[in-house]
């Protein structure tokens, strides 16, 4: 019992997000095995997951070496990854009914049009070529901010920045679970001529095949509304983006003068490239504000625990 007790307390606070969420995964397969595919599978992935996370933390806590340190910190990107090509078979199957209508509803009682439609006006081949290719920098920013924390040592900031970033990355996949849906790109435009009728330049297609790709829809894929993955509310690319944007500027990391342009951007550019609603940006803003708030109680619960430095602020 002490063993395993020391060994819970070697765990970072994202590490037990890690492991609680997998443990959350490893549960729907087992309830809705009959109804997702490879569920078994899956399971040992994420048994595998479990067992990483808990080791790294163990070598790092046994070596005190910054090759470890750095290993720790770097096995969250992957995991992301694998989280969200993980949801692509279980939110479709979990739950059958998309939201589509809600959001289109919301949007216009808002505005009185589509937002996505009233942006076309403005659209232009250039302006399209920037913004796409600002989307996909999206999984940069965290990257970025991280760095620049680590290149300071500031290590209970960095461990807070990375433990935010993963617990809203797992925030916004509960929302895909509670409202699914797909997006305007597939409901009021035709996804299947989205390149002639919102052309960019140079690298806006090949741009596009690589989001398509990576959400189970790649080039040639018959009836791609059907299969492409439930990641519309809340916005997680809103979501995460504000997240980095705050950090940035509340830890003043001198990337913010970079984050706040990029980020801005590349949350206009969500609904301009039709990938989301504007009650998609909005919850992906509240769901931001919640994630920071219970974050932050959780973190400082956690360090308390097991005795390291807890995250103010104003002393970081």
């Amino acid at each position: 019992m002490k063993s395993i007790k020391s060994l819970i307390k070697k765990l970072k606070a994202f590490d037990v997000v890690v492991i609680s969420f997998s443990i959350f995964l490893i549960l729907l397969h087992l309830i809705f095995q009959s109804k997702i595919e490879n569920s078994v599978n899956w399971i040992f992935i994420n048994l595998v997951v479990i067992a990483i996370a808990f080791g790294i933390s163990y070598l790092e806590a046994l070596n005190d070496q910054k090759v470890w340190r750095i290993i720790h910190y770097w096995y969250i990107a992957p995991i992301i990854l694998l989280t969200f090509r993980q949801l692509f078979f279980m939110v479709k199957p979990i739950r059958v009914y998309d939201y589509d209508d809600w959001f289109i509803a919301i949007d216009r009682w808002m505005f009185g049009t589509d937002p996505t439609h009233f942006l076309h006006q403005f659209s232009s081949p250039l302006l399209t070529e920037i913004l796409q290719i600002v989307y996909g920098m999206f999984y940069l920013l965290p990257i970025i901010l991280c760095l620049s924390l680590l290149k300071k040592d500031r290590f209970v900031a960095l461990d807070f920045a990375l433990f935010s970033i993963i617990y809203g990355f797992f925030l916004s996949y509960l929302g895909y679970f509670s409202l699914p849906g797909i997006g305007p790109r597939f409901t009021l435009h035709d996804f299947s001529t989205i390149n002639q009728a919102l052309p960019g330049l140079h690298f806006t297609n090949y741009l596009r095949e690589m989001t398509n790709t990576g959400e189970g829809i790649p080039s040639g894929t018959l009836n791609p509304a059907a299969v492409v993955q439930r990641d519309v509310f809340p916005s997680g690319h809103t979501m995460i983006t504000l997240i980095v944007m705050y950090l940035s500027v509340r830890l003043r990391s001198r990337s913010r003068y970079f984050f706040i342009p990029i980020g801005s951007l590349l949350i206009f550019s969500t609904v301009y490239l039709w990938y989301h609603y504007v009650i998609d940006l909005i919850g992906g803003l509240a769901f931001m504000i919640f994630s920071l708030w219970s974050g932050k109680i959780f973190f400082n619960w956690w360090q308390r625990k097991i005795g390291k430095e807890i995250f103010e602020y104003e002393k970081h």
